[in-house]
């Protein structure tokens, strides 16, 4: 479905959450756009209420999330295998079991005759009526008695990916590197409902200040466990609606991300390369560091993604990020707009936060599941090292390079960082421990790298390792 278009199932005047729901949850199969993003294309042009919105989130998010676990569920009651199905079917069908197995405040009934009126009013897209089929199909569910989970004796893998919902491969691969207790903390986490956690633009205001301006809003609001330009919202809500938003006082980061560019120690006055820059984030959160002072070159190679880094600058009041179009891999294309010239040193800094699996991002992003295989690892590491060794000529002897990805996997960070300091011996690694907060400092690994994976602040999985240029 192209970006933007309205879903075929889409036919009342006024859609209800479950319409909305299920048109996502079809959309986000073929789509290579995150969920979060059609989710809030759909709202936008809604007129929900709290409530609708609230609900319509519930079952998108609720579905992607425990996808696995619905489909074990329906297996014993389906007379031909989920797959085999019509998409729009096979999600009508998950978005029915959902409500039943894992929303008690939504009546079996309204569950199952909502799914029934769902079905019925697509018959003509997708060339027949499943509505008979979708009814025997949720009420045999009811019917059937809860099979026991998969044995943790014989087969570990496969249990924790039934129980947890993550993709097979996956769990196996946990269990194989981290042991099977290790494993399923790993898994469950998958399934964890993240915070809404902001980050303070201190070009703008403090934390202090803003915190005050939610309490006025009668929004629950507190400081980061971890670090220290966080704020968490006790409960979410549109983002554009929250005070302080359109004056620019703060941007939506987890708080594992927020740890990433104070590691670069940018000064004002810097020349910093933000490598794989949009959306933003980290390039708004370098020019705050840099009191918008200095110059960040904000390289990206989509056109559409550096409009959105150029919308959130503007909307921070960052006045130092200069968007360059190009692929990051190829300096012919991109350094030439810089004023620079290829193969001579011109930036202070380098930020590479690399283009990588998202495996420390399951949580945020649940269809990203159900998109990736065992294959994304050593797709994105090949593509890493291309980054790492395309940005070595563009760094001044002496300056910093800071590599950080969101995985959770050491193809992606220690061995891409082994094998880029063993084939560049002018880069020496130097532990990030003196640029974080001291609540921070148990996430410094042995090698002085920062991992936030399987932290205790329900922060997200996040990667990061410091190196200077010393010749």
């Amino acid at each position: 479905m192209a970006s933007g278009a309205r879903s075929p199932f889409i036919t009342q005047t006024a859609p209800s959450a479950r319409t909305i729901a299920l048109s996502l949850l079809i959309e986000s199969v073929k789509s290579e756009e995150g969920v979060d993003i059609l989710l809030d294309r759909a709202l936008a042009r809604c007129s929900f209420d709290s409530r609708e919105r609230a609900l319509t989130v519930e079952l998108t998010y609720g579905v992607l999330r425990r996808l696995g676990t619905i489909d074990w569920r329906l297996g014993p009651v389906l007379d031909k295998p989920l797959l085999r199905l019509p998409v729009a079917v096979q999600m009508l069908l998950r978005l029915g079991a959902y409500q039943l197995l894992f929303l008690d405040r939504i009546p079996q009934s309204a569950a199952v005759n909502e799914s029934v009126n769902l079905a019925r009013s697509f018959a003509g897209t997708v060339g027949r009526d499943w509505s008979g089929f979708v009814n025997a199909v949720l009420r045999g569910l009811l019917r059937h008695p809860p099979q026991p989970w998969p044995s943790m004796d014989q087969h570990p893998d496969h249990a924790l990916a039934v129980r947890y919902s993550v993709p097979d491969w996956l769990s196996r691969r946990w269990v194989e590197r981290l042991g099977v207790v290790t494993a399923e903390a790993a898994c469950e986490g998958v399934n964890v409902v993240p915070p809404m956690t902001l980050r303070v633009n201190r070009l703008i205001t403090t934390r202090d200040a803003l915190i005050e301006k939610f309490t006025r809003a009668n929004i629950a609001a507190k400081p980061t466990s971890v670090s220290s330009f966080g704020i968490v919202l006790e409960e979410g809500a549109p983002v554009p609606s929250l005070p302080g938003f359109q004056e620019g006082a703060f941007y939506v980061e987890d708080e594992a991300a927020q740890l990433i560019p104070p590691l670069l120690d940018p000064q004002p006055g810097d020349i910093v390369l933000d490598a794989c820059a949009a959306p933003g984030g980290k390039s708004t959160h370098l020019a705050d560091l840099m009191q918008n002072k200095g110059i960040i070159y904000a390289v990206d190679r989509k056109g559409a993604r550096l409009d959105l880094l150029q919308s959130n600058c503007h909307r921070l009041g960052v006045q130092v990020v200069v968007p360059v179009i190009g692929d990051i891999r190829h300096p012919h294309e991109w350094i030439p707009m810089t004023k620079a010239r290829v193969g001579e040193p011109f930036v202070d800094r380098i930020l590479v936060d690399a283009p990588c699996s998202g495996l420390g991002v399951l949580r945020r992003h649940p269809e990203a599941k159900w998109r990736k295989d065992a294959q994304v690892l050593p797709r994105h590491q090949s593509l890493q090292y291309q980054i790492l060794k395309a940005v070595v000529p563009c760094l001044r002897p002496g300056g910093v390079l800071v590599y950080s990805t969101c995985s959770t996997e050491p193809e992606e960070n220690e061995d891409v960082i082994e094998r880029f300091c063993r084939e560049h011996t002018e880069f020496q690694r130097e532990s990030v421990i003196s640029w974080l907060p001291h609540a921070a400092r148990g996430f410094v690994t042995e090698q002085g790298a920062l991992s936030t994976v399987g932290n205790r602040y329900s922060m997200d999985g996040f990667y990061a390792v410091r190196l200077r240029k010393i010749s």
